[in-house]
């Protein structure tokens, strides 16, 4: 999911005009010619990028990149068709190791004992490099609160840690999975994993590396991922190339084990040409189960490339990745 803030929100359907969210200082690749789009009609048309989705009982709470004043974003719906944006910051206060401005991509888990995590990317202020760290609820509206000092993940040495989500196995047994963001510095960008404690505020035993980016159409980054299960094979959803523009998209890849190796399917499952120009730089995508259907949030750009709002579409498992309606 990139999660660098959105550069200038505008246009009738937004409930104001959002300022512009500083950007990482890291190149990407120029964007792909693609089909003019005809960007589909958003269910949040506003600025909501890198949702994060969790259900608890009837209801789907979406989480999404700091806006002007706000954290952590929250929106939520009863039927994946219409949303309901909250007036709260869902995280109103970071830790003190965090520097406002740049709160990105939160991933969100429920945890035994009726307690919800939220685990977010910040600017670490002592290095100044993108870190995650972990805020807890006992209401999935929150407000979340962060007891940390530190980050729980911050590998400065690869150029920080962004665009965390958990995979919760049939166990209970939960695992952290997240970006090195080494394309801020001329690094390789792995996909993380590593067991998170019960509590859900460390990390404990060793850390995995899952895919890099090795394909063409991935640019110089893979990012935002997200776990699934699905038939007994475990499914790698990742977004990947420059997320300013057309050529973002999401791949998968599949693996027999949570540990890998995974095999990467051939191209992405969602891109600007693939759905025919209807999504613009589609990206940022988790995938839920509700009410028995499978469904995946993502964002994509407005026509103008301005902003980037939310779809929620339901999805088809084809060989064995799962393919949203287009």
């Amino acid at each position: 999911m990139i999660h660098r803030p959105v550069r200038v929100v505008a246009g009738t359907a937004l409930a104001g005009v959002l300022a512009l969210g500083a950007l990482a200082g890291c190149s990407a690749d120029a964007a792909a010619p693609s089909p003019t789009p005809t960007t589909a009609a958003f269910q949040l048309d506003r600025d909501f990028p890198d949702p994060g989705a969790l259900v608890v009982g009837d209801r789907v709470y979406a989480y999404a990149t700091n806006a002007p004043g706000v954290n952590v974003q929250l929106a939520t719906s009863t039927d994946l068709r219409h949303w309901t944006l909250s007036g709260s910051d869902a995280l109103p206060e970071l830790p003190s190791w965090a520097t406002p401005g740049k709160t990105w991509a939160p991933g969100p888990a429920a945890l035994p004992g009726g307690r919800f995590a939220l685990y977010f990317t910040a600017t670490d202020t002592a290095s100044g490099r993108q870190c995650v760290g972990a805020a807890f609820a006992t209401d999935p509206a929150g407000p979340f609160s962060s007891p940390s000092a530190t980050p729980l993940v911050c590998p400065v040495d690869e150029g920080g840690a962004i665009d965390a989500s958990v995979f919760t196995e049939d166990d209970g047994t939960r695992y952290l999975v997240w970006k090195n963001d080494g394309n801020c510095c001329g690094l390789d960008t792995w996909i993380h994993l590593q067991q998170l404690s019960a509590d859900g505020m460390a990390l404990v035993g060793a850390e995995t590396r899952l895919i890099k980016q090795t394909e063409p159409w991935e640019g110089h980054l893979v990012e935002a991922p997200v776990i699934v299960k699905h038939a007994g094979s475990f499914v790698l959803l990742y977004s990947a190339n420059d997320y300013g523009g057309s050529s973002y998209a999401t791949g998968a890849a599949t693996a027999s084990s949570l540990l890998g190796p995974y095999a990467k399917h051939d191209g992405p499952i969602l891109s600007t040409t693939g759905s025919g120009g209807r999504y613009l730089g589609p990206g940022g995508a988790d995938l839920v189960t509700f009410r028995g259907r499978d469904w995946m949030l993502f964002h994509s750009w407005d026509d103008a490339t301005v902003y980037r709002g939310l779809h929620a579409v339901p999805v088809t498992w084809r060989a064995g990745v799962p393919v949203p309606a287009t």
